[in-house]
């Protein structure tokens, strides 16, 4: 045993080796093994990060010694180690925040990092990026600006708001409108819209924490004008609605519609507050998604004050969007608690450049990713699925049975919960692995591959694949039925 911890070689030569003097097979091998792989350059990666991947190389080298794994010490020499120890550290070396391939059929996939992008609005993060910008820098006088004026006319105008605000995200949007109008004061809610969203965040914590009091009232099916009416008090600050984005009550329920919540509003010069969660500005109503009310209705309703995100069915960035009546949304912007809220140049540059998108709404349906998976026709998706069955026939042949069936998308993101959308799946059975062993070696694949296990098959929707991924696609099921 000694003899083969001997034959190990040392750090210092692997490093010259991986660096320097990789044999031309050596990374041929370590490629081949990974074939949608694109090398890594090792001699550009840092120094302490090469040697930390190394070390733990040859500690597994090692413990495979003391199992019993290497009888000789010519499988221990570097030429023999070589083709395994480059896959080893090009598959350590990877960034940890990757590109991920999302077959799944959820636009708004929360765990793959929701909304992409339109090109514009990349555009404009990688120009903010790059170089100096006036994001507080008043261009008409010279002087200190604020960064919000980049969005709040794009804002009024998509919308019909008087004014605009922008944070981090909703939740923060919510607490900053409950801090600013509401702190140490009552905030009436329906008890059927105390919800609960993605990471716990639930309103009533919210409101805790904002110093709001909360004040329920009615039942968890059915509220009526006259529960509202009966709980105004000298300590009443805000009439409080929160859409119920993620969930659906069905059956005997009964809410107050917001126009007449804001008429008992102003007959008790009280403001209401919409949180609306995933905020859309597209009527899907003709879809058959049912009715989800966009911004814009919320607004023309009379909301003083209307909260949603920018990175679920908007399309955009992370962020938390306030609009609503000047008086209150200046009152939110002078709340200290702005600072440690607010968004960064890049966030702004993106959701600038997506707003501006919605200004003309029929450019908005195809140049926003989202809105255009959304819209996809369902024949358009029957020919892409055919497409890509006969991609995958053609390079997996006789390692997978590659079929189509119907099936369903979904919105995703909180948003048109129990609503499907129609599409064609691309079904994979594996000759020689399950279906569920294929989808966990999709997950190694570089990039990985998301999809969905339906039956005995692996199936991917293109709904949320675009054309030129499919080549990915084919290369990384390839890669995984190969190494099975």
């Amino acid at each position: 045993m000694n003899q083969l911890f001997r034959a190990l070689p040392s750090v210092d030569a692997v490093l010259h080796a991986l660096t320097d003097t990789v044999p031309a097979g050596a990374q041929s091998a370590s490629t081949a093994k990974s074939a949608t792989r694109q090398p890594l350059n090792l001699a550009a990666l840092p120094r302490p990060m090469l040697r930390e991947h190394v070390n733990a190389f040859l500690n597994i080298c090692r413990e495979e010694i003391r199992a019993g794994v290497h009888a000789s010490p010519e499988s221990l020499g570097l030429e023999a180690l070589m083709p395994r120890l480059c896959a080893y550290v090009q598959a350590q070396s990877r960034p940890r925040f990757r590109r991920v391939l999302n077959g799944t059929g959820v636009v708004v996939h929360t765990n793959l990092g929701r909304s992409l992008l339109a090109a514009e609005a990349t555009k404009a993060v990688a120009e903010a990026c790059a170089h100096y910008s006036n994001l507080e820098f008043d261009l008409s006088t010279g002087e200190r600006g604020s960064r919000y004026s980049h969005v709040e006319d794009v804002l009024k105008s998509v919308t019909g708001a008087e004014a605009g605000l922008v944070v981090n995200n909703n939740a923060a949007a919510v607490l900053l409108v409950l801090d600013t109008l509401c702190k140490n004061r009552e905030v009436i809610v329906s008890r059927g819209q105390l919800v609960e969203i993605g990471g716990s965040f639930r309103i009533p914590d919210v409101m805790t924490r904002s110093g709001a009091i909360l004040h329920e009232v009615g039942a968890t099916n059915r509220t009526h004008l006259k529960d509202y009416e009966a709980a105004i008090n000298e300590n009443t600050a805000a009439l409080l609605r929160v859409h119920t984005s993620n969930y659906r009550i069905l059956g005997f329920h009964k809410e107050v519609a917001l126009d007449e919540l804001c008429e008992l509003g102003r007959r008790h010069n009280l403001p209401v507050i919409e949180d609306l969660g995933s905020g859309v500005f597209y009527d899907f109503t003709g879809l058959g998604l049912g009715h989800e009310p966009t911004v814009q209705q919320v607004v023309a309703d009379g909301a003083d004050v209307v909260t949603f995100s920018g990175d679920k069915v908007l399309g955009g960035p992370q962020a938390g969007i306030i609009v609503g009546r000047k008086e209150f949304i200046d009152r939110i912007k002078k709340n200290p608690m702005n600072r440690a809220l607010r968004i960064d140049k890049m966030t702004l540059a993106a959701l600038e450049a997506t707003l501006r998108l919605y200004m003309d709404m029929d450019k908005a349906t195809r140049e926003v990713p989202t809105l255009a998976m959304i819209l996809a026709k369902p024949e358009e998706l029957a020919r892409r699925a055919r497409r890509l069955a006969m991609r995958l026939r053609k390079a997996l042949g006789d390692a997978a049975q590659v079929t189509q069936r119907k099936g369903a998308s979904r919105v995703g993101g909180g948003s048109f919960p129990e609503r499907d959308l129609p599409t064609t799946l691309v079904c994979i059975r594996p000759a020689a692995l399950s279906a569920t062993e294929l989808k966990a070696c999709l997950l190694d694949t570089d990039p990985p591959l998301a999809g969905m296990l339906l039956e005995d098959a692996f199936c991917l929707d293109p709904r949320t694949l675009a054309d030129n991924e499919f080549a990915l696609v084919t290369n990384a099921l390839s890669q995984a039925l190969t190494q099975a």
